[in-house]
């Protein structure tokens, strides 16, 4: 196992926070931009690299979220904050954020339905705005 310093090991675990916010933006925003770039014609929510990694992205969440299993993202990050001496979070990393942000705490079956049913609207969308192969000119 690496060890790092503790200055190291904290910019590490603040730089996977980023990334795992940048994760979920990704899944909600781009869920959202989606919906209304098939309303206003937008060509690029076609493209199928975008949907394929949007779907796959979330895929994983809910697979691991039925396992109840943690998000990788997530253990690295309490890994390393613990490593820097910081004080690491029990739960997920949606639970612990959501419940920073808006005071929301639920058991995890919540999230489990959460999640699931976002799944659903994003195959929704996959049948209402559908990707497409663009072939280069």
């Amino acid at each position: 196992m690496i060890t790092f310093s503790t200055s190291t090991s904290a910019m590490l675990a603040d730089l996977v926070l980023v990334a795992h916010v940048g994760i979920v933006a990704f899944v909600v925003l781009g869920q959202l931009l989606f919906v209304l770039g098939g309303m206003l014609q937008w060509a690029w929510v076609h493209r199928l690299w975008i949907r394929l990694a949007h779907l796959l992205l979330l895929g994983f969440v809910i697979v691991q979220s039925w396992m109840g299993a943690t998000c990788p993202l997530t253990i690295w990050e309490q890994l390393l904050r613990r490593e820097a001496g910081q004080t690491a979070y029990g739960e997920s990393f949606i639970e612990h954020w959501l419940s920073r942000l808006i005071f929301f705490n639920a058991p995890a079956w919540v999230f489990v339905m959460a999640y699931s049913m976002f799944g659903a609207l994003v195959l929704l969308t996959w049948w209402w705005i559908p990707p497409r192969r663009f072939r280069r000119a």
